[in-house]
């Protein structure tokens, strides 16, 4: 993994690379409402993690979340073979336009899982790019709702110190720092 940056304090690292290789607390995957795996970062997280992921993933679906995980609400598993203690599930917007409670869901994807990070006692939490894949959330707007509930929880919140965003291109990496306005900033 390459850092591009650090700020708010360095408690905000801006990295590229591959995220089922980040060594600290957790990551978040960007799952599915069904939680059993799919394309884009939660199959790969799924196939890092090995078998043991899907069935903790099958038993929150047999047990409290039959229904599935609805979008903006997050839920935590064991990380299998993954270098990280936990993973913490969350499901994102679909892109409908922006006025559908997008941004909303999106910031609430980000809080809950850095309080559920923060109540797992993880000192470091890396997160993908939610939603802006196969789910349509253009990078720009994202960015700046990331940005900002990102800023809002480190001003009265200790933990957890580290929140990576791990970007898979450094380009999405830049437009990430320009959108925010933290390029060339640290």
């Amino acid at each position: 993994m390459k850092s591009l940056g650090e700020y708010l304090g360095g408690r905000l690292i801006v990295d590229t690379g591959d995220i089922t290789e980040f060594s600290g607390g957790g990551i978040v995957n960007a799952a599915n409402s069904g939680l059993l795996g799919g394309g884009g970062v939660d199959g790969a997280i799924h196939r890092a993690a090995g078998p043991s992921l899907l069935a903790e993933c099958k038993a929150l679906r047999a047990g409290p979340l039959p229904g599935g995980l609805p979008a903006g609400k997050a839920v935590a598993t064991g990380a299998g073979r993954l270098g990280v203690a936990h993973v913490i599930h969350t499901v994102g917007p679909v892109w409908k336009g922006g006025g559908q409670g997008e941004p909303e869901l999106l910031a609430s994807c980000y809080r809950e899982s850095l309080v559920l990070a923060a109540g797992l006692g993880l000192d470091s939490i890396a997160f993908p790019a939610i939603s802006t894949g196969v789910y349509g959330y253009p990078k720009h707007l994202a960015d700046q709702v990331v940005f900002d509930t990102i800023s809002r929880y480190v001003l009265v919140n200790d933990a957890p110190s580290y929140i990576h965003l791990v970007f898979f291109s450094e380009p999405d990496a830049r437009l990430f720092m320009a959108t925010s306005g933290i390029l060339g900033v640290s």
